[in-house]
């Protein structure tokens, strides 16, 4: 029997924020509403978004491609950060040849909910070359802040 404690976050993910990965750079410019997120990304972007057990139409969260990705960061601005967003934090493990697991925890002003919300998400990420060419991301939870 093993009575070891589970590993805390930083032990499961040891790369902080301040790691210069592709992926802490497009979600540290994502925040700050910068254009220059795009400079991070691969031509051959693989994007999707998923929500774990939600009800909320999520279909249109899928690009491949820099022009297909334009279009789902320009309704995802409107539709559903149209206040921006705050990372309250963000860290990875280096799964090894350019692939990553990412913790991402995230403050909101939520147009479907119409208040402020927290959420927690798992990003499965790739890159090559130092940009972003695969992004999944898995969206845990949602909840409301009043």
């Amino acid at each position: 029997m093993n009575s070891a404690l589970p590993l805390s976050a930083s032990e499961t993910f040891p790369l902080p924020r301040t790691e210069p990965i592709a992926i802490h750079r497009v979600l540290d410019l994502f925040e700050k509403g910068s254009p220059e997120l795009f400079g991070e990304l691969s031509e051959q972007l693989d994007f999707r978004i998923d929500h774990y057990r939600d009800e909320t139409d999520v279909a249109w969260q899928v690009a491949s491609g820099l022009e297909e990705m334009a279009g789902v960061l320009q309704r995802l601005a409107q539709d559903v950060f149209p206040k921006g967003t705050h990372i309250l934090a963000l860290a990875s493990q280096a799964l090894g040849q350019g692939w990553f697991l990412t913790r991402f925890e995230q403050r909101f002003f939520y147009p479907v909910r119409n208040c402020e919300c927290e959420s927690i998400t798992y990003i499965l990420s790739h890159e090559d070359n130092g940009k972003l060419d695969f992004f999944r991301e898995t969206v845990t939870t949602i909840e409301e802040r009043r």
